[in-house]
């Protein structure tokens, strides 16, 4: 993530970011556990759980690495709010928010939150824990800033487990979905810089997660299903029907970013959606649209979004966006290879969120070092900038025509 660093400006930097942190620790002895717990997961570690951590920092055994985790008085949400203070101001403003979740494979059946459930990490249904997580993402790097441990229905409905693993008794049962605006929106109204919101199917899909971000006035380009409905001149018609329908020179072939092997070049087809009066007012400020991406080399294969973005936009501004989605999961990767956010063996529930929190914190950092490095002399890309069918081109871009729809008729599965 990080490429060849001057020893001291590395030190510095971690040293003003422990700075900024230390006040959330009350006393003294809790401060330097907190920095050598951090330092561990940024060294050379096998494996960064509390007693290998403790080792390299030379400590006798892990009692005081554990007593962070599991009883010292520190509020993990507020140094949570630092992280996300502290990634906002390296990566600058205009970017992207991005949410997805990550599997935690685990034994046993008294880590909070654990049971067996789908989980990409393995690409199956593991024995395992869900964290929902929000990364920010500019051109000068990307970065973890929120996250949430999903509960399944089996944990809330026993609050005697629950209380077992320390879960609070006012945490009741919330699907993904509601973790996730929970955290877009505060996430937003406590000043993060984003522009966009971005988000795989699982939450694109919603009608609600959408409709709440079009409230908070940020754009999105937000992955759903082929199945999903879609409002046309015709009726309902499933998107992928939809955009079967499109012309050929519909389809413009567009960069949505640099990959590891360079541009990352798909056909794109989109259509902007007719305005809901309901919503949008006389002279709307966003438009939505439906846009899909193609493969060049296998073109079966097509993905399909919805979005929201400012009248301005074009649909290079649209591609890029949906092509920082996968910033995440890099975040993820980065973070677990190299800041242990996945080696820790605490089962509480408070235990999860605080070691979750410091291993952001310290990938956190590494996005930090990589921004400023990018800032003294990357240079930055910028992208490129009558008949039965709904797609018309009246003005030089391509719309879905129709008759707006009734906001009464609105419900999850459609726009």
């Amino acid at each position: 993530m990080v490429g060849v660093v001057d020893a001291g400006v590395w030190a510095a930097e971690l040293e003003s970011l422990f700075g900024r942190v230390a006040g959330r620790f009350s006393r003294v002895d809790l401060r330097w556990r907190m920095r050598g717990y951090v330092r561990g997961l940024l060294a050379p570690v096998a494996r960064k759980n509390s007693w290998q951590l403790a080792e390299w920092a030379g400590h006798r055994d892990p009692a005081g690495m554990q007593h962070l985790l599991a009883g010292a008085r520190w509020d993990a949400d507020v140094v949570r709010d630092d992280v996300r203070e502290y990634v906002g101001e390296k990566l600058g403003p205009g970017g992207v928010l991005i949410i997805d979740d990550t599997g935690f494979v685990k034994k046993g059946s008294t880590s909070a939150g654990v049971g067996r459930q789908y989980t990409g990490t393995s690409g199956k249904i593991d024995n395992c824990q869900i964290g929902v997580f929000a990364a920010y993402a500019t051109s000068r790097g990307r970065a973890l800033v929120d996250r949430e441990l999903y509960l399944p229905k089996v944990w809330t409905a026993d609050r005697e487990r629950c209380r077992a693993a320390k879960i609070p008794d006012e945490r009741a049962f919330a699907t993904k979905g509601e973790l996730a605006k929970a955290m877009v929106t505060r996430t937003l109204a406590v000043g993060l810089p984003a522009a966009w919101v971005s988000a795989d199917e699982a939450y694109g899909q919603e009608w609600k997660f959408r409709r709440l971000l079009e409230e908070l006035g940020v754009g999105y380009v937000v992955a759903v299903p082929k199945s999903q409905q879609v409002k046309s001149l015709a009726g309902f018609w499933r998107i992928d029907e939809l955009i079967a329908q499109a012309p050929e020179d519909a389809w413009q072939r567009i960069s949505c970013g640099d990959g590891a092997k360079g541009p990352r070049v798909y056909d794109w087809a989109s259509a902007r959606l007719p305005a809901i009066g309901f919503f949008d007012g006389d002279e709307p400020t966003h438009h939505r649209w439906v846009l899909a991406r193609r493969s060049l080399t296998r073109p079966e294969e097509i993905a399909y979004y919805f979005a929201y973005a400012p009248v301005t936009c074009t649909v290079a501004d649209l591609a890029r966006v949906a092509g920082m989605r996968w910033a995440i999961e890099e975040c993820f990767q980065a973070a677990k290879n190299e800041c242990g956010l996945d080696e820790y063996e605490v089962r509480r529930y408070t235990g999860w969120y605080r070691h979750i929190t410091l291993a952001m914190l310290a990938h956190a950092f590494l996005a930090g070092l990589a921004a400023d490095e990018t800032a003294k002399g990357a240079a930055e890309t910028t992208p490129p900038a009558s008949s039965s069918s709904p797609w018309r081109r009246p003005e030089g871009s391509w719309t879905l025509s129709g008759p707006a729809p009734d906001p009464d008729c609105l419900h999850e599965s459609t726009h």
